[in-house]
């Protein structure tokens, strides 16, 4: 990651059709109230968009939340779309309804780290502190 001043950044995105935004709400004000600058996109957004967005914001990293069931074909775009874009420095996490077997593939894909129903906020606040680089004076 990178040595960059100022708070940890990061985009918090919605990918697909997915219409239920209430968990990414509620992690994207727990990461604001920790002290990092988040940037939210709202809902439908194409992978596209978020890299787009990310690159933009120089953000430090992308959370996705999914609970359609299309986590395998999203996650997997964004990653391939922040390489193809010179942006692997950018960490991608994500979280939402994610069957156990998907983990272990979504992560060898590049997924840093899943989420499932029942993570605090609190240890997702952490992961982000303890995985995504860290800001001047920490």
């Amino acid at each position: 990651m990178g040595v960059a001043a100022g708070p940890i950044r990061v985009v918090v995105a919605k990918p697909g059709l997915d219409g239920h935004d209430r968990g990414a709400k509620v992690i994207a004000r727990a990461l604001r109230d920790a002290g990092m600058e988040v940037i939210y996109t709202g809902l439908h957004q194409t992978p596209e968009q978020i890299v787009d967005t990310a690159i933009q914001e120089d953000a430090d990293a992308i959370g996705l939340s999914i609970l359609s069931g299309a986590h395998n074909t999203l996650f997997a775009a964004v990653i391939d779309l922040l390489k193809e874009r010179d942006a692997e420095d950018i960490l991608v996490f994500g979280g939402g309804i994610i069957p156990e077997g998907d983990i272990a593939p979504l992560k060898e894909k590049g997924v840093a780290e899943i989420f499932t129903p029942g993570a605090t906020t609190a240890s997702i606040v952490d992961w982000v502190r303890a995985n995504v680089r860290q800001p001047a004076g920490a």
